[in-house]
């Protein structure tokens, strides 16, 4: 009988919980608390004074009968409850934006929006003519595109800011929730010089002879710059002290033309220039052991008819510039790409 009333109680509990969706300030809070860590910061984010934050987070703890956020010596952490919900809170957020942003554009006479993340190479070449392609036969869809290492960018994704990304997958975190569909088995990576510089037209040049050179790298964190750094360490030499951080290829390209400075890149991102005379491959092949890249998207979410056509259009290309024999879909082992 007791057991009885428990499973009626319990249901009765969650049929309510059910009937009384969380605001979109709620979300809000939840996700500036996360962010801010203390009351005070995350009210000030939301637009809200301290007694009313602490009213609403009360609210959903209520609704939810967990406790959400612990408070410590340092300020409030998010519990195990708390850090499911602010995750699905940054997704529910970044929808009802992405939302917003279609509608204001279909009233504008526009005809959709997708947004791409990708990493240097591709960012530079298969994803900018996919874009291209796409814009010329549906000239009102808005496109927009970030360059940033892989990591950043999956870490978007996830929070719903991108549609997909042309990248690697690197850490298990969270890979469940991936889909992974390689385009490059492998991406060669070379070291490249203004056509001034003077070991431009060297044979036989050795990594060795270039780690004491000024070197142009990605942010930390990035993969490649990891790599880099375990070759240099690997051949008992110092790391480069003298470097400047960007992704920007212009910026990239232009600083190589105006000083001495070595980037490692695919040749394929700066091919045009190399043709044209304004920089060279000083060491071709570098063993970086980074692997492809591929097409990400979230696990289980259907994209906007917009998102999907420059999905396609990257398969498309991906098929005419990348070897025929690349290996077919995977969306189950992504963890180590």
């Amino acid at each position: 009988m007791l057991q009885n009333l428990l499973t009626v109680a319990t249901a009765r509990r969650v049929k309510s919980i059910s009937r009384s969706p969380l605001k979109t300030r709620q979300l809000a809070l939840l996700v500036h608390l996360d962010e801010e860590r203390t009351l005070a910061r995350a009210a000030a984010a939301a637009g809200l004074t301290q007694p009313a934050a602490s009213k609403l987070l009360r609210q959903v703890e209520d609704a939810l009968d967990v406790k959400l956020f612990e408070r410590h010596a340092r300020g409030m952490a998010p519990t195990c409850y708390g850090e499911i919900l602010v995750r699905h809170a940054r997704m529910a957020l970044s929808g009802l934006g992405l939302a917003r942003e279609e509608i204001t554009a279909l009233k504008s006479g526009l005809a959709g929006k997708a947004a791409i993340g990708a990493v240097l190479s591709p960012g530079s070449h298969i994803v900018p003519m996919a874009i291209a392609r796409v814009k010329q036969r549906y000239p009102g869809i808005v496109l927009s595109i970030e360059i940033e290492p892989s990591k950043q960018l999956v870490q978007r994704l996830l929070q719903g800011h991108l549609d997909m990304v042309v990248g690697r997958v690197l850490e298990a975190d969270r890979a469940d929730e991936l889909a992974y569909e390689p385009l490059t088995e492998d991406e060669p990576h070379v070291v490249i010089a203004g056509a001034q510089h003077p070991l431009a037209g060297r044979e036989e040049l050795d990594l060795e002879d270039l780690i004491d050179q000024p070197w142009i790298l990605p942010p930390e964190g990035s993969l490649l710059r990891d790599r880099l750094f375990a070759m240099f360490m690997q051949r008992g030499r110092c790391l480069p002290s003298n470097i400047v951080e960007t992704l920007s290829l212009p910026a990239i390209t232009s600083l190589l033309q105006q000083s001495n400075y070595l980037v490692a890149l695919p040749e394929q991102a700066v091919q045009s220039c190399c043709k044209a005379g304004i920089l060279t491959v000083l060491l071709k092949n570098l063993p970086l052991g980074l692997g492809g890249f591929g097409l990400i998207t979230r696990r289980h979410h259907n994209l906007s008819p917009s998102a999907q056509l420059l999905l396609n259009t990257l398969r498309e290309l991906a098929e005419q510039f990348y070897p025929p024999e690349r290996p077919a879909a995977s969306v189950a082992s992504i963890a180590h790409v």
